[in-house]
């Protein structure tokens, strides 16, 4: 690392990032539940992200769909606030690495000219690994923990972060393009998907937020921390689990939902248990206390 401060990109000079790991959100097609932004934005908030540059809007959204917002200054003067795509840097905790974050929304044009727009600045801060943020809408009981799906999309990328290849064949939206882009770029990428129940029409899915968060931890091997969003979770639960029981139809489909899960749920668990042996469970374990800053033997001894 050399000696200049991250911070001097506000100046006008580029960052200098130890081993930054890109993450990304999209709002639209990809964020059901709007649970892949709301934990963007909760990593930037936890981690104190410091803005870092934007996208042009100009040539990749069209204004009447994704419309500029007037906002007030200081109560007197308007100023317009044009919606795009952002990205801001921090420290990962308890590290000297940095990760980029990318918040933004789905463009509306010219998908391949966004992603090498991406992929330059990815090029610029030397990112060595893509992560992005994705959401849909399932048939999964709101009950239950919220299934993540981590895909990659090529061997390397399977191998080296233990997800799986997608054989999903259909419409597709700005996550897959861009990831497939850092794949062609020569850069590791993958994906996790959290399934939002598509019975619920809140705009806002916590529990699935939570759900990615974990799976950031994971992949990062930090502490993430959650602030009020678990709360969040349980309200929102509470919320859907007064309105299903409202309805005589759709209760009844949410317990065929959990007798679904829970069918699944015992045939992985037996997959799990003949495949997984007592180091990879024990690596797993370590992995968790030291991101919750304890040893194993400080948890023994609690």
């Amino acid at each position: 690392m050399t000696d200049r401060d991250p911070r001097a990109v506000g100046t006008g000079e580029q960052p200098s990032l130890v081993e930054p790991v890109l993450i990304a959100a999209f709002e639209g097609w990809n964020d059901a539940g709007e649970a892949a932004s709301t934990a963007l934005e909760h990593l930037e908030l936890s981690w104190d992200a410091q803005p870092l540059t934007s996208i042009d809007p100009e040539e990749y959204y069209d204004f009447q769909v994704t419309r500029p917002h007037v906002k007030l200054s200081d109560g007197v003067t308007r100023k317009i606030e044009w919606q795009t795509t952002r990205l801001s840097w921090a420290t990962l905790p308890g590290t000297d690495r940095h990760v980029v974050l990318v918040s933004g929304i789905e463009p509306n044009m010219r998908w391949r000219a966004f992603c090498r727009e991406l992929i330059g600045h990815i090029e610029r801060l030397g990112v060595t690994k893509v992560i992005t943020l994705g959401a849909l809408l399932t048939e999964v009981p709101h009950t239950r923990p919220t299934p993540v799906n981590g895909i990659s999309w090529d061997a390397d990328s399977f191998k080296s972060m233990g997800t799986e290849p997608s054989n999903y064949e259909g419409p597709t939206g700005i996550v897959a393009v861009f990831q497939q882009a850092c794949v062609e770029a020569g850069v590791p990428a993958m994906s996790y998907w959290a399934e939002v129940p598509h019975y619920v029409s809140q705009a806002r899915v916590p529990k699935a937020a939570v759900a990615l968060l974990h799976r950031i931890e994971e992949a990062l091997d930090v502490e993430v921390p959650l602030g009020g969003l678990p709360e969040a979770a349980e309200e929102w639960e509470r919320t859907v689990s007064e309105m299903a029981d409202a309805d005589d139809e759709v209760r009844e489909y949410v317990r065929q939902l959990e007798e679904q899960a829970q069918e699944s749920d015992a045939e992985e668990a037996e997959v799990e248990l003949r495949e997984t042996s007592g180091d990879t469970i024990a690596a797993d374990f370590e992995r968790y206390l030291r991101r919750r800053g304890s040893g194993p033997g400080e948890a023994a001894g609690s």
